[in-house]
């Protein structure tokens, strides 16, 4: 008998999306570490700081970049861990949205 614990089924959009991702996701994990945070933190200063249209950019692009880190580590974290992912990626959308409408007042 083995130990080996039995995986849930993976989907389709899930393996696909997985295995076009692993081309990137290598090339991050060679970058330094600090790569990634920076960026982020770049995105959100421009969301921040910049005009509009060039601010609401930066702010998708970081709620894609962290929906898709999200979804690709979705299967091995806790729940709460997945409440906090969610939670940001909205926190951001909300965040571009209001950037939107305080323009336009």
């Amino acid at each position: 008998m083995s130990n080996q614990q039995s995986k849930p089924p993976v989907s389709p959009l899930r393996a696909k999306i997985t295995k076009a991702s692993y081309p990137v996701i290598a090339k991050l994990h060679a970058m330094p570490k600090l790569t990634l945070p920076v960026a982020s933190l770049l995105l959100v200063l421009i969301g921040a700081f910049a005009p509009v249209g060039v601010a609401v950019v930066a702010l998708l692009l970081l709620a894609l970049l962290l929906g898709w880190l999200g979804f690709l580590s979705w299967p091995v974290v806790s729940t709460s861990s997945r409440l906090l992912r969610v939670f940001a990626v909205l926190v951001i959308v909300f965040f571009a949205i209001s950037r939107i409408v305080a323009d336009g007042a």
